[in-house]
């Protein structure tokens, strides 16, 4: 069995079709036919269901996939590691976070790193709370930036920040002129908000329930800056935290009084995971940074 094998065994799993995969990997459609059919008689099992062309993965398959997925990270991991071992401060950090963390944040903290360590590239991720522990977990990346979560075992949650969350009406609102307000005075509005598995999301309308009411969300987004927009745009309000970029003349940004708007963000990474130095390097950076701002 050769690890060539594996990645074209792990192609074929995922798009379940001989052409599709010879033509991502640039081989013959024989060949990787060829391929497959050794595999599958070295290991004694067939691994996939075939109908013509395309094939299905059974459940022998299934069960292998998930094994050659974990080996081949693992490679993938030891290729990197040896690469940065020559030189830790040009290698590459993979980092999933949430969508609004993007917008002010993690811009600032990257570009802070990059002063003191230019040679390091970032593959970011931008996702709902709901992709982006699973890509962890899978590790795809090698930290995220994500709000509490449930237990779970194997990862470690270390809190950064904790940042407050505003409303913000059009600037023609009846409360654009206050500074602050008790989140029930927006009850019957039109609420503009995130999709559900966004944690912002999930943020509104807890709050909103702490507060008594049911938010009325007309409409849903993957960004603050269209939710910002709609919100310009005179179409509702919305809950998100503070961020720039945003018009002013258009949208008023209100402080809640009651009850406490707040979230956390934190970086989370896989306990017994060896983190590439790159990688490591910016875990301590940036723990260190919101340290330094005083933030925890």
């Amino acid at each position: 069995m050769e690890w060539q094998q594996l990645e074209y065994f792990r192609v074929v799993a995922r798009l379940e079709h001989f052409i599709k995969s010879a033509e991502q990997l640039a081989i013959s459609q024989p060949a990787l036919s060829r391929s497959m059919t050794k595999l599958e008689k070295e290991l004694g099992v067939q691994l996939f269901d075939r109908h013509g062309r395309s094939v299905q993965l059974n459940e022998t398959g299934k069960l292998f996939l998930a094994r050659v997925e974990r080996a081949m990270q693992e490679i993938e991991d030891g290729i990197e590691e040896i690469r940065q071992f020559h030189d830790p401060f040009a290698g590459k950090v993979s980092i999933a976070f949430l969508m609004s963390f993007g917008v002010h944040m993690l811009p600032d903290v990257i570009a802070s790193f990059n002063r003191k360590y230019p040679d390091v590239e970032f593959a970011l991720y931008q996702n709902p709370t709901t992709v982006i522990l699973p890509q962890l977990l899978r590790s795809e990346v090698d930290l995220c930036i994500i709000g509490p979560f449930g237990e779970e075992p194997g990862v470690v949650w270390h809190k950064l920040v904790e940042e407050e969350m505003y409303v913000y009406v059009p600037a023609d609102h009846r409360l654009a002129k206050r500074e602050f307000i008790r989140l029930e005075e927006v009850a019957g509005e039109p609420f503009i908000s995130f999709k559900p598995g966004y944690g912002v999301r999930t943020l509104m309308e807890r709050f909103c329930g702490e507060a008594g009411f049911e938010p009325n969300i007309r409409f849903e987004g993957d960004d603050i800056m269209t939710a910002a927009g709609l919100v310009s745009a005179g179409l509702g309000v919305t809950i998100i935290p503070a961020f720039s970029g945003i018009e002013h003349g258009k949208v008023r940004r209100l402080r809640v009084t009651e009850p406490y708007c707040r979230r956390e963000i934190g970086l989370a990474w896989i306990a017994d995971r060896k983190l590439p130095p790159s990688a490591d390097l910016f875990r301590s950076f940036i723990i260190e940074y919101f340290r330094g701002q005083g933030e925890l």
